[in-house]
């Protein structure tokens, strides 16, 4: 069949390293998804990227297929693709809240009865180059969307100042994947495989900008020093009006050699009093904090 005949070497060459790139991209998600099925949750991340994802992955199926020609390294990625967006949405199905099945449940159907719209509607209505070019802009349309769905996790970055949400592989992937496939539409002269992946590159970027810039801010104030006074606690036993030192826990050569050592730094003395009257022989006490710097 002449769809699976690629004749040029750049075609080929960018194809190849389109579906070596895309295939990371569809597997950086998978140590996320390890750990939702060893927590048994989700952990709120949402299916919305993946039903995106999958819906891209079936029109850009069947666009190759009704284009022909050199599109054989297309339809294998997006397989590929096809196969592993439905493995992931299984597993939201598994181990998902009841309001994000079916909120999951509700975005698998319509892209179920989108796919079918677009393709018995372009089957039996149009031909030829007409049909191509119409499946060809739908699948502009979605691939800006699956882009553009990790946005929704760079907003909670800035929302929440964490990046424990968005995967840094995942977006080094995106970018890289964004520049073969760029570089494949050029040489296969086809602008529906061109342009949403300019727009992949510039939101790429953008995401790891906002990695780079957060993660860093998190390990500023990682690394800022907790400052506490250090406290030396002294007993005190006053005996009407004398004042005398009890058992203060520590010699006052120990004192002294502390005191040279942190005298640069701030301190603070605790000073329990305990005031001993003679004629009731009672005790009563009272503790004063003495800071220095």
């Amino acid at each position: 069949m002449e769809v699976f005949n690629v004749h040029h070497p750049l075609v080929f060459v960018f194809g190849l390293l389109g579906n070596i790139i895309s295939t990371g991209v569809y597997f950086a998600p998978l140590p996320t998804f390890i750990e939702i099925c060893k927590r048994k949750s989700t952990m709120g991340f949402q299916s919305f990227p993946y039903v995106v994802s999958l819906l891209s992955a079936l029109l850009w199926l069947y666009y190759a297929f009704i284009k022909g020609g050199d599109t054989f390294l297309l339809i294998s990625i997006n397989a590929l693709g096809t196969f592993i967006e439905s493995l992931y949405i299984i597993i939201f199905f598994l181990y998902a809240t009841p309001d994000t099945k079916k909120q999951t449940f509700k975005g698998v159907s319509a892209t179920v009865v989108f796919c079918l719209v677009i393709s018995l509607g372009t089957l039996f209505t149009l031909q030829g180059e007409t049909r191509v070019l119409v499946v060809g802009w739908v699948c502009v349309g979605i691939s800006v969307a699956v882009f553009a769905a990790p946005l929704t996790i760079v907003f909670q970055v800035v929302r929440t100042e964490s990046v424990e949400f968005m995967p840094l592989p995942l977006s080094c992937f995106l970018t890289l994947s964004a520049m073969m496939w760029f570089a494949y539409g050029m040489s296969l002269k086809d602008i529906c495989v061109t342009v949403p992946n300019i727009l992949g590159f510039v939101l790429g970027v953008v995401q790891m900008g906002v990695y780079a810039y957060y993660y860093r801010k998190v390990a500023r104030v990682a690394k800022i020093p907790d400052k506490k006074p250090k406290e030396h606690m002294i007993n005190i036993l006053s005996t009407n009006s004398e004042v005398h030192p009890v058992d203060s826990g520590r010699s006052s050569e120990a004192d002294a050699a502390a005191a040279d050592e942190e005298n640069k730094k701030e301190e603070c003395i605790v000073v329990n009093v305990k005031q001993s009257s003679t004629l009731d022989h009672t005790t009563t006490g009272v503790q004063l904090v003495i800071c220095a710097s």
